[in-house]
């Protein structure tokens, strides 16, 4: 048959497309993990191929392989890096050895392939594109990389895109007040730049966090091989490796301070996912916080008027819903979900390797995808772009019953209360009652009550 070829690897003889790039071990995980159909995502492919360009580098730097053969890798990394459909060669099931290595021996595989045929001799997919590594410090140093790469930058810029959106949107409209809301109740006033601000503060705080991990992330597994110690690699392997990454990225690498650490747990992994659970959390917040601002538009709230995308309704004519922050909201769902996925495999780091690798891996980068892409159409698409409904606005303020809170110290608790009950009761604005049921004059009434006034605090 010509599309098939015979493979062999230490187990026998195996069947492999003709015109795969990848061997027997490849072809074997294929095989036996036909389960989601879900490959590992690209990001973390990309960042595998990385550490074997760096890998290959090193070791000719070492000596341990020739210059030649260390140009012919980074070559064939380059080829794969540059292909459109770069993932056809990377085709192993997210579920499938829980150390990853059927993922590393399927870069290991196609590389020397192509770098066989670049060099023009053989290069060993074990003995030289796998030279000075193991899977068990390859996948753990790949999950830190492609996770700090789209840390520094995806998610980073896009979150100070939305805090700089907040930031503007709170000059251009922050002077106006707005009922605010306790319990989803009326409450005291508030303006919309200390909502934004609000907003703008959240984001910033998990820019703090998530930027006070990078070091952590920065610190790597590589050179620990199968268990932390450093088998069959050269004791400056880990060092050179760093420095060239570094020198690649522009990103500070370096060797772990402990490699048992790095390889037989994913502690980095699960902290840097509670950051973006609580990040997608903050984006809950916000979104849900202008999908009830935007309600209506006559029978909710209608303070603001998100940008309209798409129709809303097959049926309702003239709809429009809040289609993006509902889509923020899913992907924050998402986040805290994969976060629960990642701390059970957290756990499993049995002695000295954790066996849930691949997972931490798919789980952790779709987290830094999609809240970065989350979070660039939140800044775009429904806070730079909302428009204020002022006349509600100013309306509702008049019926707030609770401004008589200002009155607390003048006239007391109990009667303040039963002049907002009045008020309520009658459907009558605040400061009318409260100029028939006290000795203020409408004069000062006018003052105290003022929203604006209230914004600010104090007595």
């Amino acid at each position: 048959m010509t599309n098939i070829r015979i493979e062999k690897d230490s187990l026998g003889e195996i069947e492999v497309p003709a015109n795969a790039l990848y061997a027997a071990q490849t072809q074997r995980a294929i095989n036996n993990f036909p389960i989601s159909g879900q490959a590992l995502p690209e990001s973390f492919i990309r960042a595998l191929l990385l550490v074997k360009i760096t890998a290959a580098k090193a070791n000719a730097q070492l000596g341990l392989i020739s210059q030649a053969m260390a140009e012919a890798i980074e070559e064939a990394a380059d080829l794969l890096l540059a292909d459109d459909d770069l993932m056809r060669h990377f085709p192993i099931d997210i579920y499938q050895t829980g150390s990853g290595t059927s993922s590393n021996m399927n870069a290991n595989e196609v590389l020397a392939t192509l770098a066989t045929r670049i060099l023009g001799k053989t290069v060993s997919a074990n003995d030289h594109i796998n030279c000075s590594q193991s899977s068990n410090d390859v996948i753990p140093t790949s999950i830190h990389l492609s996770a700090e790469l789209l840390l520094n930058e995806k998610l980073l810029p896009a979150l100070r895109q939305l805090e700089k959106s907040c930031f503007e949107k709170a000059q251009e409209v922050g002077h106006l007040v707005k009922t605010g809301r306790t319990h989803l109740m009326d409450a005291m006033p508030v303006t919309l730049e200390q909502t934004l601000g609000s907003w703008a503060t959240q984001i910033q705080h998990n820019i703090q966090r998530l930027t006070s991990l990078q070091p952590q992330l920065q610190s790597l597994a590589q050179g620990g091989t199968a268990v932390g110690t450093g088998i069959n690699a050269h004791p400056e392997f880990a060092g050179i490796f760093n420095k060239l990454l570094s020198e690649q990225t522009g990103l500070e690498f370096k060797p772990g301070e402990n490699l048992f650490v790095l390889i037989g747990s994913q502690d980095t992994a699960v902290a840097l996912s509670g950051m973006l659970k609580t990040t997608a959390v903050s984006l809950m917040k916000i979104s849900n916080d202008l999908r009830w601002m935007n309600s209506g538009p006559l029978a909710g709230i209608g303070e603001i008027e998100l940008e309209a995308l798409q129709p809303g309704s097959s049926i309702m004519p003239g709809k429009v819903n809040p289609v993006l922050p509902e889509a923020v909201a899913m992907v924050a769902a998402k986040v805290m979900g994969n976060d629960t996925t990642i701390s059970i495999a957290g756990q499993s780091g049995n002695f000295e390797l954790n066996v849930m690798l691949p997972l931490v891996a798919a789980n952790l980068i779709d987290s830094l995808e999609i809240l970065s892409s989350a979070s660039r159409l939140l800044a775009d698409k429904a806070i730079s772009s909302f428009k204020v409904n002022e006349a509600q606005l100013e309306e509702a303020l008049a019926r707030n019953p609770i401004l008589v809170t200002a009155l607390n110290p003048l006239i007391g608790y109990e009667k303040a209360a039963q002049i907002a009950k009045q008020a309520y009761k009658e459907g009558r604005a605040i400061i009318d009652v409260a100029a028939e049921k006290t000795d203020i004059s409408r004069e000062e009434l006018t003052v105290l009550l003022d929203p604006a006034r209230l914004t600010q605090g104090g007595v």
